[in-house]
């Protein structure tokens, strides 16, 4: 069975293969390090998935693990917009605040119970779509990504999931319909605004459409969107 926790830690990059220190530390020499030897080094996110910007989530994503920063970030931005506060997107010039997993006792829960994974396979799932709206991804990169998760040994079962992943249409429908809960749904959206920069109309477009089909609230939405860029570096 494929370890879709794993798949997420890879894809947040909080696994770099021969690097110490934080991801946020070491994005840039993650960077170089793909770019130089693309066959030998899992690449944070941004590479392997293409945002542009190459930033990467906070400092202690390292240690939470690829689930654990998606479901905290969530929490985060649905405690604020249930609470009536306004999104603040937190300047650049500011220290980077600390991810923190959320409460075990929350729908945002990363237990097995709470977050199966058949549901974290939904989130990488996520990502892949959300990567793919603005039709970039060619033939070339689509071997590099599959390069990167062998590297990652996460075994060939998980190599076999990605690449037709990257090789069907994009299933929104399915991506919706496994979210059960509006945490669910929030998570959804989260990982999804993780795995870009909605820079460009396609991808902003994307985002869009999947947050009407997830039923969230321009609200909401808005307070996802802020943590989110609060988060990366």
């Amino acid at each position: 069975m494929i370890d879709a926790r794993k798949l997420l830690d890879q894809f947040l990059g909080a696994q770099v293969p021969g690097m110490q220190g934080t991801v946020r530390d070491k994005a840039t020499e993650a960077v170089n390090l793909a770019r130089d030897n693309p066959l030998a080094t899992s690449a944070i996110a941004g590479v392997l998935l293409g945002t542009k910007t190459g930033r990467s989530i906070a400092t202690n994503a390292l240690t939470l693990g690829g689930l654990a920063a998606i479901a905290g970030l969530g929490y985060q931005a649905y405690r604020n917009y249930k609470a009536g506060e306004e999104p603040q997107s937190q300047p650049e010039t500011q220290k980077q605040p600390q991810l923190l997993p959320p409460p075990s006792d929350s729908g945002f829960s990363t237990t097995p119970a709470i977050a199966s994974n058949d549901f974290a396979l939904t989130l990488v799932r996520a990502m892949i779509a959300a990567a793919r709206a603005d039709g970039h991804i060619d033939e070339a990169e689509r071997r590099q990504i599959l390069g990167k998760i062998g590297q990652a040994g996460l075994g060939a079962e998980a190599e076999a999931f990605i690449g037709r992943e990257l090789a069907n249409p994009v299933d929104i429908d399915a991506i919706v319909a496994a979210a059960t809960t509006e945490e669910q749904r929030v998570e959804i959206y989260t990982a999804s605004r993780l795995a870009i920069e909605p820079d460009t109309r396609a991808e902003r477009g994307y985002l869009d459409l999947l947050a009407g089909r997830l039923g969230l609230a321009d609200a909401l939405v808005d307070h996802i969107d802020a943590t989110v860029t609060t988060a990366k570096a």
